[in-house]
């Protein structure tokens, strides 16, 4: 995001490695920038603490409680030492009316934003292990992040990514995915190679996703 926010230099803060920056469920009015630093998003599911994601300088993060006044979704966590740009409404309204084109820019930003973190807590959300690591292919593969594709004729992808990339969206541990990639290898539904893995056929994945996500929500109601 090549933004320069060095004019908003007086809302920066602060943070020390493992320090809180909110909790989940806890209510907000702003959301943050980093500017320097890296902080892990953690959810709880059941009784397990889980990091779901790692974010980097130029993203942000809790624009959902000020766009939609909701609490905090997830719990946020100085992951080094941090320095971030607080925005609540008020010096956003200022952003918004000081750099009419930066602001076009955040609001596109959170629009992709709550995409990406709703498609990715619908992967979360699977208690189908398989079926969460199938999700995350299908994730990749609709948001163009792959190499190359054939799924016109083939249903063929093939993605650059590492098994521990694959573990990051699946909100898993690289231990517990390669024996499940390990099957889909032998099952013939992938390919995996040194530097990239490749389904056979995406829109397989996609039914068995779909199927077992139903039949897990006919078990919740």
């Amino acid at each position: 995001m090549n933004l320069d926010l060095s004019v908003f230099e007086r809302f920066a803060v602060t943070y020390k490695p493992g320090d809180i920056i909110f909790c989940e469920y806890e209510p907000g009015d702003s959301f943050y920038l980093i500017q320097s630093g890296k902080v892990k998003i953690v959810k709880i599911f059941g009784n397990i603490e889980k990091t779901v994601d790692i974010l980097h300088p130029g993203e942000f993060f809790g624009e959902m409680a000020l766009l939609e006044e909701a609490p905090r979704s997830a719990t946020i966590i100085a992951d080094d030492h941090c320095k971030l740009l607080e925005f609540n409404k008020a010096n956003f309204e200022i952003l918004m009316k000081g750099n009419p084109q930066m602001a076009l820019k955040l609001l596109r930003l959170f629009t992709k934003r709550i995409f990406d973190q709703k498609r990715r807590f619908m992967i979360l959300t699977l208690d189908d292990l398989d079926a969460k690591i199938m999700d995350v292919f299908i994730m990749l593969y609709e948001i163009g992040n792959y190499i190359s594709e054939d799924v016109e004729s083939s249903g063929k992808v093939v993605y650059s990514h590492s098994i521990d990339d694959i573990a990051h969206w699946a909100g898993i541990s690289p231990d517990e995915c390669q024996p499940v990639l390990n099957n889909f290898s032998i099952q013939r539904k992938i390919e995996l190679d040194h530097d990239k893995i490749i389904v056979k056929n995406i829109n397989e994945f996609r039914r068995q996703v779909d199927s077992k996500r139903r039949r897990q929500e006919s078990v919740e109601e």
